[in-house]
């Protein structure tokens, strides 16, 4: 029962529970931070990168990508149950997001926050798919290799409209602040626009999906000790436990699909801020 249950909520473990201390300690259990760790797909030096996150990753990918194609096939002066799901998605990230916030130059980003959304959206609720059971946001290279692209995105943007030392003056000089406040303002200026927000983008993300995971862990293996360790009162508190991750697993389906929208919203907040004339 213990081995079923630690392979569903997290296929990471590289080895099962056997009841022995060599089934323990470096070999994957108990669950710790450690069971967040890739499996390499391959045994071959120079492939350690080819791991199964990675995959899973390049698959969240093909599905995003394959689900945009299909909404816009076929479309219809009346909307099919299909195409009505696809505009709805698609007009909030467009009027909820990208319109109300970047304004009417938003048809140039609205392509990449779709996308930003969809992906981040699709690997969140990777947590909860039974043949993945892991957000790919809880590992931070992820959230921090997307938080990247965004950080590239709106300093192109900002140097694109306004050239690299206008916008340079513009992100590190508020509008109105006197001359002689400039050596304070600058560096927190500095700080907070180019490095602070892609550091922060990325650990809001990483952190709830994180600990969301871990906690899922915590209840549904914990659960799945005391159900079996043949006390009755251990037994009803590991039912109890088990039954309450139930309702973590929602919790887990609002915040996954939440981080994406906002993530989302900051990314098109951080544009914003970007190409506008003054600050």
């Amino acid at each position: 029962m213990i081995p079923v249950l630690l392979q569903i909520v997290t296929p990471l473990v590289p080895l099962p529970f056997d009841g022995s201390e060599e089934g323990g300690g470096d070999h994957g259990w108990p669950p710790s931070v450690d069971s967040f760790n890739s499996r390499p797909l391959f045994d071959t030096p120079g492939l350690e990168w080819l791991n199964n996150h990675l995959v899973q990753a390049v698959i969240g990918a093909a599905l995003v990508i394959v689900f945009w194609l299909w909404m816009a096939h076929n479309q219809k002066v009346v909307p099919t149950k299909k195409q009505a799901v696809g505009e709805a998605l698609y007009n909030l990230l467009r009027n909820g997001i990208a319109r109300d916030i970047l304004g009417h130059e938003y048809r140039r980003y609205l392509p990449y926050l779709v996308a930003l959304f969809s992906f981040i959206l699709v690997n969140n609720l990777f947590g909860e798919f039974f043949l993945f059971m892991f957000p790919t946001f809880s590992k931070i290279g992820y959230a921090y290799g997307l938080a990247l692209c965004t950080f590239v995105l709106y300093n192109a943007a900002g140097m694109i409209k306004h050239g690299p030392l206008r916008y340079l003056r513009n992100m590190t000089i508020p509008h109105g602040v006197p001359w002689a406040l400039w050596p304070v303002i600058i560096p927190l200026e500095f700080i907070s626009n180019f490095i602070a927000r892609p550091v922060t983008l990325a650990l809001r993300l990483f952190a709830n999906l994180f600990a969301g995971h871990l906690v899922i862990m915590v209840f549904v293996v914990g659960g799945g000790m005391l159900l079996t360790s043949g006390v009755l009162f251990y037994g009803i508190a590991g039912g109890v436990s088990i039954l309450f991750s139930f309702a973590i697993f929602a919790l887990e389906l609002l915040v996954g699909a939440l981080q994406a929208y906002i993530f989302t919203v900051l990314t098109a907040q951080y544009v914003s801020s970007a190409i506008a004339d003054e600050h």
